[in-house]
């Protein structure tokens, strides 16, 4: 058990971590690949192909193909609705994962909760926590099983979407000459799909290798995705910008190989145990009866999200970490009195009090800090060289970045052609011709690696390329200037029959994101196919209603990973505090699990309340 004396020592380190950290600029700091970066956001994976623009009308456009546009296209075609066209800049179907085939890529949730679709495409996940390019695969499933390829456009950008009020449809344009109209418009473009670079001095200088993680040059390093030797690697010396969640995979794959490899960290990552193992067939068969990918979905959320639950069939170090809470806030409450109240408040409609979410904030840090007390003793016992092992040791709470899980990463610093460069919080100083300047010290490097991430801060025209005109010219990025306004994070008043595919406003991104989606897609099929077969020609929100959802948003406690004691980084605005806007992007008050309570009972009662249909 912590002491008193230890706690307070503990947050005052925090505390200091996190003044070193902090920047005026904020999200500023990061340059998008475009202009003079332009060259490295080319697609490194399909080759681009000559085609005639296309001119013609479509029920349903999508706008990205990654897992939203092809679970909602699924939706579609099940409710009968087949003329659906995916649109993406990408060679092909997978969002983030077609772009992401970076060595070691893994998904850090579990398999069974995180691959959608599973019981209709009728695949069984290999191992508990699958490879990139197993995803990839699953994605190219979905698409191919559900005919999802028919009207696809990819490598293509869209350069407009403006409604036409006399023909009451969307008119969308692109980088192609397409110039075509949809009844219906979805946008799902994805939290983590436009590359950033960090902001450093003298980066265009380079005058060796550079490429973003999301585009690995297989072609400079050898190997390929599914792990085949970096052999190209073993006269190079390579720099590796960011320790985060793709560093920690990344990583120890180039470790492997490189003749040098110097690991540039500006925040070390809190990195717990992996615990990966394959899916037993015939276990996966016991468990595999209809309905159940939707029971370990909500399991899932009953265990993140704050509920009682009877079983843990995830079991990871995900749900770990709200085990630890709901048992610490507990106290000597008997579970099943627990779990009855838990289940009246549901009833009632009511959200956590005062007193309640400050005894589990409480819980929270006092779990939290032995929780992360051990993950850096994990650092010790690990790193084999005691000032390498200080370094990595993460010093915040473990929601202030995302957490990772690898097996891999600690033990690949001990390595004799791996070498640690801690910049104190400060990042790299310059890039200069020949390689990095940190601490007055210069670092030759014959490649550098940007394991940078994406931007997620950016409003909506800067992350999607595009802007939506709707109802009498007003464009979505001015009605969003103050912050989100949406009904269930999905519907925009003014912009008739459009939905804004995303994880805000709704179980926001601390929830299992393909839930969101599969949640999302069924929102969307039962409005489209209650339109479609009442012969209605337009759908959209009150502003009233809209209103009411903020105002509940709003409503929202900030969350426990926004602690003044939190490292900068993009789930708390890169430090910046949260301002209204800022706060709009929240979640449901109740959590995910509330959040999907009340949607399912919204679309149970199936009068479509705060929406408005039109002949």
């Amino acid at each position: 058990m912590t002491t008193v004396l230890e706690k307070a020592d503990i947050k005052a380190k925090y505390a200091a971590e996190r003044a070193k950290r902090l920047r005026p600029d904020g999200n500023a700091q990061y340059q998008r690949l475009s202009g003079k970066f332009a060259a490295l956001a080319a697609d490194p994976y399909t080759p681009y192909i000559e085609r005639d623009p296309v001119a013609d009308h479509v029920t349903f456009a999508f706008i990205g193909a990654g897992m939203s546009g092809l679970v909602v296209g699924a939706r579609l075609k099940e409710a009968g609705i087949d003329s659906f066209r995916l649109i993406d800049k990408a060679g092909g179907v997978g969002g983030t994962w077609y772009w992401n085939r970076y060595p070691g890529a893994r998904c850090d949730t579990a398999a069974m909760i995180y691959l959608p679709l599973l019981e209709e495409t009728g695949y069984r996940p290999s191992e508990k926590y699958v490879r990139g390019p197993e995803i990839l695969a699953h994605c190219e499933r979905i698409a191919q099983h559900y005919g999802l390829y028919d009207k696809a456009l990819f490598h293509t950008e869209v350069s407009s979407i403006e409604w036409q009020e006399s023909a009451r449809v969307w008119r969308i344009t692109t980088n192609r000459g397409d110039d075509f109209t949809a009844k219906y418009v979805a946008i799902g473009t994805g939290p983590l799909h436009v590359a950033k670079l960090p902001g450093i001095p003298g980066i265009e200088n380079f005058q060796g290798k550079s490429f973003h993680t999301s585009r690995w040059d297989y072609d400079y390093t050898g190997g390929d995705a599914l792990g085949a030797p970096m052999d190209k690697l073993a006269d190079k010396r390579v720099a590796i910008i960011g320790t985060g969640a793709t560093g920690v995979q990344c990583i120890p794959q180039v470790a492997k190989t490189a003749k040098q490899l110097y690991v540039f960290q500006r925040t070390p990552s809190s990195v717990d145990v992996r615990g990966n193992h394959p899916i037993d067939p015939e276990w996966f068969a016991n468990i595999a009866q209809p309905g159940w990918q939707k029971r370990w979905m909500d399991n899932f959320v009953e265990n993140m999200g704050g509920g009682i639950p009877s079983e843990d069939l995830i079991n990871d170090g995900w749900t770990a970490i709200s085990r630890r809470i709901r048992e610490r806030a507990l106290g000597g409450t008997p579970l099943w009195l627990a779990r009855l109240l838990a289940r009246l408040r549901r009833a009632l409609g009511t959200t956590p009090s005062q007193e309640s979410t400050a005894r589990v904030r409480a819980a929270f840090e006092d779990a939290d800090i032995e929780t992360m007390e051990r993950i850096r003793g994990r650092v010790d016992s690990l790193v084999t060289d005691p000032h390498t092992a200080e370094h990595l040791k993460p010093w915040y709470s473990q929601l202030c970045k995302r957490p990772c899980f690898s097996d891999e990463y600690l033990p690949a610093f001990n390595a004799p052609n791996t070498t640690l460069v801690d910049t104190d919080g400060k990042g790299v100083e310059q890039i200069t011709e020949t390689g990095l300047m940190v601490g007055g010290k210069h670092y030759e490097v014959d490649c550098i690696v940007y394991a940078s991430g994406f931007e997620f801060g950016a409003n909506f025209q800067l992350k999607t390329g595009f802007d939506l005109k709707g109802r009498g010219g007003q464009m979505l990025s001015e009605y969003w200037a103050d912050g989100l306004q949406t009904l269930h994070g999905l519907h925009m008043h003014g912009f008739p029959n459009a939905f804004a595919v995303q994880m805000n406003q709704g179980a926001n991104m601390v929830s299992n994101i393909p839930h969101n989606i599969v949640d999302h897609a069924a929102t969307i099929a039962q409005v489209v196919a209650h339109a479609e077969h009442h012969g209605y020609a337009e759908v959209e929100p009150t502003q009233e209603a809209v209103d009411a959802w903020v105002k509940l948003i709003l409503s929202t406690p900030p969350s426990m990973i926004t602690s003044a004691d939190c490292t900068p980084g993009f789930w708390n605005n890169e430090g910046q505090g949260w301002d209204e806007k800022f706060r709009r992007s929240q979640g449901h008050p109740g959590g995910a699990d509330g959040f999907f309570r009340h949607i399912a009972a919204w679309r149970r009662a199936g009068d479509f309340r705060g929406l408005v249909f039109s002949a």
